[in-house]
C-alpha cells in the first residue's frame, strides 16, 4: 500500500484535524507496528516529544507524528515519511485499519445452531455452530453469533452486535446495536441476592433485567449481573475490559471505560466519562460523579464527586493520596526520629 493512498485515506477521516504529511519517494508500507518494534516497510507513531528519542533509532519507513517541529525535522533528516496530526495515536489506531479488519463470517445460519421456532432472525445474521436461541428472542439485522453462544429465552439484540463464541445471554436481556460481547461474558446472570435468616441464607430471586444500550463492548469473563427487581444497565459507548464484575441494579453512563478485574458491588451508580483503572473495587450503592477518575486498585467506598482523582484504599483525592504516599515512605526515618526525642525527653526528665 502506497504511502500516498494511506495519506489520502487518513486525511478523509481526520475531518477537522488538519493534517501535514511528506511521502518522501512514496514508500510501500507493507504493515503498522510499536515504533521500537519497527522495521522496514512499517508505518509507526510517535505520541508526542518525550517519546522523540525513539525516533533516532526507529526503523520505521514511515511516521505519525504529533504537530512539533523538532521530530517532524529530525524525520525528514532520517528520510523517514511523515504524517503530523493533533492525536497521532488516534491517526494510527483508525491506519490500523487500513491493514487489519477482524474475522466476520459471512451471513448464515450453521446446521447445528438450536434455534427455537419463535425466534425473530434479522436479514443477513451469522449463527455459528453450537449456538442456542431460545424462545422469544429478536436478533436484529447483520448480527454475527459465534459458536457455542447461548441466548436464554426473552433477549433483545440490536443490528450489527457481535456476539463472540462461548458468551452467554441470559433472560430478558436487552442488548443494543453495535455491542460486542467478548468470549467468556456472562451478561443478565441472577445477581448475588440472599437474605440472612435463622436458618440460613433465603434466595432472593432476580427476576430483574439487565441492558446494554448502542456501542457498549464487554470484554472476556466479565460478567453483568440482573437485579432483583428493576434493572442493570450501561450506557451508550461504555467500554468494559476483560474479568469485570458489575453487580445487580448498578447504573453505570455513558463513554465510560472500565480496566480489567474492576468490581462494583450491587446499586452502584456511575456517572458518565468515568474511568476505572485495573482493580479498582467499589462499595454497595456508592455513587461516581461524571468524569471522575480511580487509579489502579483503588478501594472506593463513600460517593465520590464529579470530576475528582481518588487513588488507594480507602480511595482519597490523588493529591492528598500522593501526600500520604510520601510521610509513608518516611515513616521509619520518623519512627527513629521519634525515638530519639522520647530518649532525650526522658534524661531531661531525670537530671535533678
Amino acid at each position: 500500500m502506497k504511502f500516498s493512498y494511506i495519506i489520502e485515506k487518513l486525511g478523509e477521516s481526520a475531518h477537522n484535524n488538519s493534517l501535514s504529511s511528506t511521502a518522501i519517494g512514496d514508500p510501500e508500507i507493507t504493515g503498522v507496528t510499536a515504533v521500537d518494534e519497527a522495521h522496514t516497510g512499517t508505518l509507526s507513531y510517535i505520541e508526542g516529544s518525550k517519546f522523540g528519542k525513539q525516533l533516532a533509532t526507529t526503523s520505521a519507513t514511515a511516521l505519525i507524528l504529533p504537530k512539533d517541529q523538532q521530530l517532524i525535522a529530525a524525520a525528514t533528516e532520517r528520510g523517514i515519511a511523515w504524517i503530523s496530526t493533533g492525536d497521532p495515536r488516534l491517526l494510527f489506531a483508525k491506519a490500523i485499519r487500513l491493514f487489519y479488519q477482524p474475522y466476520h463470517p459471512a451471513p448464515k445460519i450453521h446446521p447445528s445452531a438450536e434455534i427455537h421456532p419463535s425466534a425473530e432472525i434479522g436479514e443477513k445474521v451469522s449463527i455459528g455452530a453450537g449456538v442456542v436461541i431460545e424462545s422469544g428472542v429478536k436478533i436484529g439485522s447483520g448480527v454475527c453469533i459465534h459458536p457455542n453462544v447461548v441466548i436464554y429465552p426473552d433477549v433483545e439484540i440490536g443490528e450489527r452486535t457481535i456476539l463472540h463464541a462461548n458468551c452467554t445471554i441470559h433472560e430478558r436481556t436487552s442488548i443494543g446495536s453495535d455491542c460486542v460481547i467478548h468470549s467468556g461474558a456472562v451478561i443478565g446472570a441472577e445477581g448475588f441476592g440472599f437474605v440472612p435468616t435463622a436458618t440460613g441464607w433465603y434466595k432472593m430471586q432476580q427476576s430483574g433485567r439487565t441492558v446494554l444500550e448502542d456501542r457498549v463492548e464487554v470484554g472476556c469473563n466479565t460478567t453483568i449481573d440482573r437485579p432483583a427487581v428493576g434493572e442493570t444497565r450501561v450506557g451508550h459507548n461504555t467500554k468494559i475490559d476483560n474479568l469485570v464484575q458489575i453487580g445487580h441494579g448498578c447504573k453505570i453512563g455513558s463513554n465510560c471505560a472500565f480496566a480489567a478485574q474492576v468490581g462494583l458491588a450491587g446499586g452502584v451508580k456511575i456517572g458518565n466519562n468515568v474511568i476505572l483503572a485495573g482493580q479498582v473495587g467499589i462499595a454497595n450503592q456508592a455513587k461516581i460523579g461524571d468524569r471522575a477518575i480511580a487509579s489502579a486498585k483503588a478501594g472506593i467506598h463513600n460517593d465520590i464527586a464529579p470530576g475528582e482523582i481518588v487513588s488507594g484504599t480507602p480511595a482519597l483525592p490523588h493529591k492528598q493520596f500522593l501526600k500520604v504516599s510520601a510521610v509513608t515512605s518516611r515513616l521509619p526515618e520518623i519512627y527513629e526520629s521519634l525515638k530519639q526525642l522520647q530518649r532525650q525527653f526522658k534524661n531531661k526528665a531525670g537530671d535533678p
